[in-house]
């Protein structure tokens, strides 16, 4: 165990851990604000701009297009120049592009700035998890980084009220929620100067002394809480091997995750991925105008979203409870299975009653899969390559976010709700499968055991004998 690891370990969470919990999850929150925003958006839009359905479903994958982007320069500059800078621009990016958005009177641009801005948000989303779990003992990370993703549920529920109570407001109501979606960020931006670059990272590029003033700085931090000097260090920590930091080539920081050992580890993860963000972002987009094909008005249609995505805050954080409970895998399956029981049930039931119950059984299992992953996909790789891991894994996930717009836009006319949501059972059951019989147990173990683990494993599968983690 690394001399960073050692002392990182011993820290007890307090309150410095909570207010990266606070900063971290406030991201989070802003990107599923802007994420939820438009489901109530662009039923206003398609009737002010006269937008056919190809439009409106072109606006609805915009976001999605420039998310996959940021979560994959995100990955590879969050590994190459650090976590903390990455994450400061992406912010940056995304509050300008929201107030553009709130400008516009034209449809081609608000796509533009629809996709400028979903670059900030797809960095800002996948450098925060990598980023803020390097900070945190592993007897607290589970939790810690599932209550993190746990503000995602904030974000979509602050959709859902701005939708049915700001949207309808006026004709420009849509343009006061997106102004409301950028204005907070103004705020995180001023508050995250506190941030500290991960020490882990700084470690992995030979920058010891900074690691050292990060860690010392949170060790005096709990001292003072605790009131008391903090354990001493294990006797099995030690400085790591003096190294100089080494720039990788961005097409080989990406060939690495398709080497042994962590080809399979890859496979995996993009798979379930894929899977949980497919069923979300169809689910989540289009449940407002799905509801009112089933025979609700706009505003009943809404208010039934606000309860589908209060489901979601239950989810997270129950979920994030089992991470360390039962272990992120475990967690991670059984909130599929529970969402493909939800899933199962909309395919043959037909009153509203029922649909609204199980839509929010839905929202909470989908979204206690996320706390699992967010909490899981962090821990299987090495630092050097954590965050391109993390952010690869998004970017792909992104396709699906694309693609399930316009998917079930083609679907519903054809199969209808039955056929919507028995796709959804299908694709999230191929999910599940793929972390019960490849995923890895990572639960109560240090970064750096995992990504030892790993590499001996997949050097030995590979008959590599040189296999290693940094």
């Amino acid at each position: 165990m690394s001399m960073v690891s050692a002392r990182l370990e011993r820290i007890p969470f307090c309150r410095a851990h909570l207010m990266l919990l606070l900063m971290g999850g406030l991201g989070f929150a802003f990107e599923a604000l802007d994420a939820g925003i438009i489901a109530f958006v662009l039923p206003v839009l398609r009737t002010q701009w006269d937008l056919s359905s190809i439009q409106v479903g072109v606006l609805a994958s915009s976001t999605y297009v420039g998310f996959l982007i940021g979560a994959l320069a995100a990955g590879l500059l969050g590994d190459r120049f650090g976590r903390r800078g990455v994450m400061m621009w992406a912010l940056s990016i995304f509050c300008v592009m929201s107030v553009a958005n709130a400008l516009t009177h034209d449809w081609h641009w608000f796509l533009t700035f629809r996709v400028l801005g979903g670059i900030g948000m797809g960095a800002e989303g996948a450098i925060i998890a990598p980023f803020l779990a390097e900070f945190v003992a592993s007897r607290y990370r589970g939790r810690f980084t599932g209550a993190l993703a746990g503000f995602f549920s904030f974000g979509f529920v602050a959709a859902a009220l701005l939708g049915y109570f700001v949207v309808p407001l006026s004709d420009d109501g849509w343009r006061w929620a997106l102004f409301i979606t950028a204005a907070p960020v103004l705020v995180l931006l001023w508050w995250r100067k506190a941030l500290d670059e991960s020490p882990r990272w700084l470690e992995s590029q030979g920058r010891d002394a900074e690691a050292d003033a990060v860690v010392s700085k949170l060790e005096a931090k709990a001292e003072r809480i605790l009131g008391t000097p903090l354990p001493a260090l294990k006797p099995d920590a030690a400085p790591p091997p003096t190294q100089t930091a080494k720039t990788t080539p961005f097409h080989l920081q990406l060939l690495a995750l398709w080497q042994p050992p962590w080809r399979g580890i890859t496979a995996m993860t993009w798979t379930f991925w894929l899977s949980i963000t497919f069923c979300s972002y169809a689910f989540f987009t289009w449940i407002p105008g799905l509801l009112v094909q089933q025979g609700l008005t706009i505003t009943k249609s809404f208010s039934y979203s606000i309860a589908i995505y209060l489901a979601q805050i239950p989810g997270y954080y129950s979920a994030a409870y089992f991470n360390d409970k039962i272990g992120r895998k475990a967690t991670i399956v059984m909130y599929m299975a529970f969402a493909c029981a939800a899933a199962i049930a909309l395919v043959f039931i037909k009153d509203p009653t029922g649909i609204l119950v199980a839509s929010i059984f839905l929202s909470f299992g989908m979204n206690g899969v996320n706390a699992g992953q967010y909490a899981y996909t962090p821990e299987l790789y090495p630092t050097h390559m954590r965050a391109t891991g993390m952010g690869t894994a998004s970017s792909f996930a992104r396709l699906g976010a694309i693609a399930s717009p316009t998917i079930v836009g083609a679907i519903y006319p054809a199969l209808g709700f039955a056929g919507v949501f028995g796709m959804t059972t299908l694709v999230l059951l191929t999910g599940a499968l793929a972390v019960l019989f490849f995923g890895i147990n990572t639960t109560g173990r240090t970064l750096e055991d995992i990504a030892a683990s790993n590499a001996r494993a997949g050097g030995a599968a590979s008959g590599d004998p040189l296999a290693t983690t940094r």
